[in-house]
């Protein structure tokens, strides 16, 4: 049943449709000449961009309208399916770039590593909802959840795909951390994670990682080298000063740039659109992180508000590091800029996610609407604020 039109959040509606949008636009215009190159049509990943787009419409929808307590009855089957999806890409996925982490179906391919964001934010916070009464005890209430995410971030850095499973790693950081776990919980945790990070990292390091750390912080030691994509990206973000050499004029995609569609867009934007272009970009993205943080807080349950802190920082976390690479802040991982660049499975994703956080703002803002019983407790049953107990008082 449609809702009153003061029930939408039409920042929320409005800000992911139009930077998807904006997206699709940047996407053929940086990639138009890379797609002849390489044997299609110019508007070759334009319409395939567009394809998943209206997909995502379609989930963004549905999940718009769709209660979103019902994926805590959910949450196995989802699990299940997302643990089911990485085997398959283990045994059967197909190569892109030096990792194993597409699996095809049909006449699509899709990337599990980015649903498995969304599933183990409805997880993470399905379970960390419920232990909200011993939050404070360890081994009962923080442990256990992490043993399936180690289990997830396992398949995933096996593809390998390092930037995916950073993603997830701090998503999952955020979500506990805003549980209200207890500091000195938190610092066992990541005592936990150095230790396997040292167990981990000499196993990890390759000539390729090492270049990329080399590329991101001594470009110019090796400028055709290790450095090559970094001294790109920098010349095509000088080049666009403030107002951009005008949209499809970048010259830096015509060839010199990786991924000019894909990981380094926002140099594209800078070069085309320059200063006042990405500082739109970053403020749509920063419009949307905010105000799922503000939803987190004004949700009176903990499911709501720790799927909207989950779902808040997949987008948060996954733009500093596609723009951190970029800048030269980060090693070069092959993060995609959230909404923007080219990818069907991380865009249908995002998109689905925006709808989820859309039917927790319409339900903050229904019950802010409806009369506060008499008997009720000033705190609400939110991990923000509140640890365990009743919302009602008796």
């Amino acid at each position: 049943m449609l809702r009153k039109i003061k029930d939408y959040d039409f920042t929320l509606i409005l800000t992911p449709i139009v930077l998807s949008g904006f997206g699709i636009v940047m996407i053929y215009s940086a990639s138009m000449v890379l797609a002849v190159v390489e044997g299609y049509e110019s508007n070759y990943y334009l319409m395939r961009q567009l394809q998943w787009f209206i997909l995502g419409l379609v989930g963004f929808t549905f999940c718009t309208f769709f209660p979103y307590k019902n994926y805590q009855k959910l949450v196995k089957l989802i699990v299940l399916g997302i643990i089911v999806l990485l085997l398959a890409v283990k045994f059967f996925g197909e190569t892109n770039g030096n990792a194993r982490s597409w699996l095809a179906i049909g006449p699509i391919s899709i990337q599990p590593s980015e649903f498995a964001k969304l599933g183990l934010i409805m997880y993470l916070a399905s379970v960390y909802s419920k232990k909200q009464a011993y939050i404070n005890n360890f081994n009962r209430g923080v442990l256990p959840p992490l043993i399936l995410t180690g289990v997830v971030l396992g398949l995933i850095v096996l593809q390998p795909d390092i930037g995916t499973a950073s993603i997830i790693f701090l998503i999952a950081c955020s979500i506990i951390f805003s549980s209200g776990i207890r500091f000195k919980h938190l610092f066992m945790l990541v005592a936990i994670g150095l230790l396997f990070l040292a167990i981990a990292i000499p196993n990890m390091i390759t000539d390729e990682r090492v270049s990329r750390f080399t590329g991101a912080y001594e470009p110019f030691n090796s400028p055709e080298l290790d450095g090559y994509h970094l001294i790109q990206s920098y010349l095509a973000i000088g080049v666009g000063g403030l107002t951009g050499e005008g949209l499809g004029q970048s010259v830096q995609k015509l060839g010199y740039l990786f991924g000019p569609h894909t990981d380094f867009i926002m140099a594209v934007i800078a070069e085309e659109l320059g200063f006042i272009g990405v500082f739109i970009v970053i403020g749509a993205l920063a419009t949307i992180v905010l105000r799922g943080i503000f939803i987190a807080r004004k949700c009176e349950e903990s499911f709501g508000s720790l799927l909207a802190i989950g779902i808040s920082s997949m987008v948060g976390i996954q733009a500093f590091i596609n723009l951190g690479s970029a800048s030269g802040i980060l090693p070069i991982t092959g993060v995609t800029l959230p909404f923007v660049s080219y990818g069907g499975s991380s865009l249908l994703v995002l998109l689905t996610s925006m709808g989820i956080l859309n039917n927790i703002a319409m339900n903050v803002k229904k019950k802010e609407q409806e009369p506060v019983p008499a008997n009720r407790q000033s705190i609400p049953d939110n991990p923000f604020t509140y640890k365990g107990g009743t919302k009602w008082s008796s």
